[in-house]
């Protein structure tokens, strides 16, 4: 198998320090992986989480890809990238942390393109950093899209994708992803839910060897009760839902949003009732699944010609370079990658 390229995420945040804890804590998942990024950060993050009693974790140089399956075991390999700032303090929001953390998911979302790597796994980055550096796009998932699309030569929009995130209990697939709430409720149009729910079940149907059963999530509250709070669900997401089923699909809804989660949530003694749920915005989606635990969700986006997986959470600068950010959604980042690729 191809390695596998974590990028080091914002330099002043927690993840070169959860990357470092990674290596060390799970060997043997982390072996052929190696980091994009910055020797003297992943340094700085192996020092921050020296502990009385537990093995310092040295950090490799590597002078390219597969020599990260030869990095010794509970050591960070960094492929280092010329150019990236290297002193930022911690927790602290700056330009050139953005271009850092930006270089970084540009060269391995090159590398994965051109298949030099399996899969690539981003640790976080900080939205108004990038901003703050010039970057376009305000997240991993429009800067991968954007990577994607100028490889195969299309525009953006002929290069769909959607932001999946998962755990072991539920997945959801959200229609809209970083925009403003007004913005989202203007993205539920029928063609939007339909390109969702197809492309989240094209993924699933890989990766579960099955027809996904798909629940589609209402926009308003008690999905409109027929039209009482909102007409969407009438005039969009019923239609949409309609003409999915007539393909073949296994999809339901638009289901009230306040107890589709609990339905599809797979927990013991209650198996879920969906494989996933597609949401119609951000935090209707992401919500439910951070609260059944932030250290088990996986952020996967789907439609892209490459596997790209992410922890479920940000930066946590105000945490950042104490040593105690939770490397567990990280872990579980590189396993998902392992099978999806």
């Amino acid at each position: 198998m191809k390695p596998i390229a974590i990028t080091q995420g914002d330099p002043a945040g927690i993840g070169p320090e959860i990357v470092a804890k990674a290596f060390r804590d799970a060997p043997d998942l982390l072996r052929g992986c190696f980091v994009v990024g910055d020797v003297a950060t992943l340094r700085r993050a192996a020092a921050c989480i020296a502990r009385p009693g537990i093995p310092s974790v040295p950090v490799a140089v590597l002078d390219g890809i597969q020599d990260a399956w030869d990095a010794p075991t509970r050591c960070v390999p960094v492929l280092p990238l010329p150019g990236l700032a290297s002193t930022v303090p911690w927790g602290r929001i700056s330009a050139e942390a953005g271009r850092a953390a930006a270089d970084c998911v540009e060269w391995a979302a090159r590398a994965a393109l051109r298949g030099g790597v399996a899969a690539l796994v981003t640790a976080p980055l900080h939205k108004e950093a990038l901003s703050a550096a010039g970057v376009a796009y305000p997240g991993h998932t429009e800067l991968l899209q954007a990577e994607a699309a100028a490889h195969r030569g299309v525009a953006l929009a002929d290069m769909p994708v959607r932001m999946m995130l998962a755990s072991d209990e539920l997945r959801t697939v959200l229609v809209s992803i970083h925009v403003s709430l007004r913005d989202a409720i203007a993205a539920v149009t029928y063609d939007n839910v339909v390109q969702t729910v197809q492309i989240a079940h094209h993924a699933l149907q890989r990766t579960l060897g099955r027809s996904p059963r798909i629940a589609v999530a209402g926009l308003n509250p008690h999905a409109g009760e027929g039209g009482l709070f909102g007409r969407e669900e009438c005039d969009t997401i019923a239609p949409a839902v309609a003409w999915l089923q007539a393909q073949g699909l296994d999809v339901q809804g638009p289901l009230p949003p306040d107890t589709v989660f609990m339905r599809a949530r797979n927990a013991p003694g209650h198996p879920g009732a969906f494989d996933v749920v597609v949401a119609m915005y951000h935090d209707q989606g992401l919500i439910p699944v951070k609260y059944l635990g932030v250290d088990k969700g996986v952020n996967v986006t789907l439609g892209l010609p490459l596997v790209r997986t992410s922890p479920d959470h940000g930066t946590a600068f105000d945490i950042a370079g104490q040593g105690v950010a939770d490397a567990s959604s990280l872990i579980e980042a590189v396993r998902m990658a392992r099978q999806l690729a």
